[in-house]
């Protein structure tokens, strides 16, 4: 089974994500971008769902963190976000995301992206 790793600083979402995906996969709720890399050091997920805006770092600073080390630049990231314009997902995609999802998201759409982009 794969796993995710979804990070966002609301305890809402994260168990939301957690209800949708736990059926067909392993799934890592975190609250922070810094725990996000501590657990990178003990674990490496099939894809991260991430947000964007976090206390301390936010999704952008993890997402540039997670890409300069070789051992989880491969990893995709779709971003979760509750704000989507062209600035944004510029720099999304110029730092290595592989697609953005909105909050709030629904299972299925959520599902659908997730094994769109583990195949």
């Amino acid at each position: 089974m794969k796993t995710i790793f979804v990070v966002d600083d609301s305890d809402t979402n994260l168990s939301m994500a957690e209800e949708a995906l736990e059926d067909e996969y392993n799934v890592m709720t975190i609250p922070s971008g810094q725990k996000l890399l501590d657990w990178l050091e003990k674990k490496k997920p099939d894809l991260i769902l991430l947000d964007i805006e976090m206390p301390g770092m936010n999704g952008f600073e993890a997402l540039e963190r997670l890409k300069t080390n070789p051992s989880w630049a491969d990893i995709p990231v779709i971003f979760l976000t509750g704000t989507i314009n062209a600035s944004i997902e510029a720099r999304g995609y110029g730092l290595g995301a592989a697609g953005f999802i909105t909050k709030p998201f629904s299972a299925p759409v959520l599902l659908d992206r997730i094994k769109t982009h583990l195949k």
